[in-house]
């Protein structure tokens, strides 16, 4: 499996990652004190708040990014691309989801955009062979 394979696997279980650190501050928590409740989640991870709030809201979001960064590395593979730089890409992609997360947590909301955005451009310039970049 290559480097860029195993990016996308991270990339899939990243906002599962995510999900279970808002659920896991509620262990042991009745659902009437705030609990994680398992017979409604979605309505649960909507009553959060502060960093456990932001934490649902990056697990939706890394849900959202992940079929355009699955697709380009696909994409790229497919077409025959250099597989070292589509590892590149790849891993530039991961390490941009970390600090989005963590940013995300943290509630640096604009430094967290620019870093979301920097992503994009990563699983983006998967479909360019002739975009220079300098990774």
């Amino acid at each position: 499996m290559s480097i860029a394979n195993t990016c996308v696997l991270i990339a899939a279980v990243l906002p599962i990652v995510t999900m279970g650190l808002a659920k896991g501050a509620t262990a042991g928590k009745r659902r009437s004190d705030g609990g994680y409740d398992n017979n409604n989640p979605r309505d649960w991870a909507a009553r959060q708040e502060g960093w456990k709030g932001r934490a649902a809201a990056a697990h939706s979001n890394g849900f959202e990014i992940l079929p355009i960064f699955v697709f380009a590395v696909l994409a790229a593979q497919s077409a025959g691309l250099e597989q070292g730089r589509i590892d590149q890409l790849a891993m530039a992609f991961i390490a941009s989801r970390l600090v989005y997360t963590g940013l995300y947590l943290a509630n640096i909301a604009a430094l967290r955009s620019v870093v979301w955005a920097v992503g994009l451009g990563c699983a983006i310039a998967m479909f360019s062979p002739t975009l220079n970049l300098p990774f």
